[in-house]
């Protein structure tokens, strides 16, 4: 990923998550980044979405975001196959992830199942799922 490609997912979070979302900054940046697999989608020249895995531990999908006019067009579930292509090429055989309550049935229609009770995390209702790679 380019310098211009890393910045521009930074500001995708940043809108996404601390501007719409209202998730503190300190949350946002969670110290995470720099171990991680970071892709971002992009129209034209343009960084549209972004996501995450981490593999420190467990394989996490995370911070996935989309900017707002690119929502509902299949954007996220490409982020999520770029990721789940890589965990696949490092030997992960399952994924995990933190989903927003309200963009659960996105991850469900990619294969994933929840796996635990719901939790609040940085105000917002999340519910954790996995997926098993083949």
């Amino acid at each position: 990923m380019s310098k211009d490609d890393w910045n521009d997912a930074l500001a995708i979070r940043h809108e996404v998550f601390i501007l719409e979302q209202e998730v503190p900054p300190e949350l946002e940046k969670d110290g995470l980044d720099e171990g991680a697999t970071h892709v971002v989608a992009t129209r034209g020249d343009a960084v549209i979405g972004t996501a995450r895995l981490v593999t420190k531990g467990e394989a996490r999908i995370g911070r996935v975001a989309v900017l707002k006019p690119w929502r509902h067009r299949g954007i996220a579930g490409l982020l999520l196959e770029a990721l789940e292509t890589e965990a696949r090429q490092l030997g992960d055989r399952e994924l995990t992830l933190h989903s927003q309550a309200y963009v659960q049935r996105l991850y469900q229609k990619h294969g994933y199942v929840v796996n635990g009770p719901g939790f609040v995390e940085a105000g917002i209702d999340h519910i954790p799922m996995t997926k098993r790679l083949p």
